[in-house]
């Protein structure tokens, strides 16, 4: 094993770290994309806290990628497919794109 494989393994308790190629952020975009969910079912489907999607729902509202709107009781979200993804490598492309490459 290289080098820094064993340093992850050591670092990490033993266990190979967990990572994704996309963000949290990008999994609750794309979540909300397909289908109407709550906060706490998007943590349920994401795998974090509810806190968390809360807290990443207040950013992408924040930043126009997001849209919300009361049901009722319940909170509503509409994603902005015209929205720019942010970093300077993608920032060519649309949110819109990403969701019709992914969802």
């Amino acid at each position: 094993m290289p080098a820094a494989g064993v340093k992850a393994l050591v670092e990490s308790g033993g266990q190979p770290r967990a990572w994704t190629f996309l963000t949290n952020h990008a999994h609750v975009l794309l979540c909300l994309a397909r289908e109407s969910l709550t906060a706490r079912e998007l943590s349920l489907l994401i795998g974090i806290t509810e806190r968390s999607v809360q807290a990443i729902l207040a950013d992408l509202i924040a930043e126009g990628y997001l849209e919300k709107t009361k049901v009722g009781r319940r909170n509503s979200y509409s994603v902005n497919p015209s929205g720019r993804l942010r970093h300077p490598l993608e920032s060519a492309h649309t949110v819109g794109e990403l969701i019709d490459v992914l969802a």
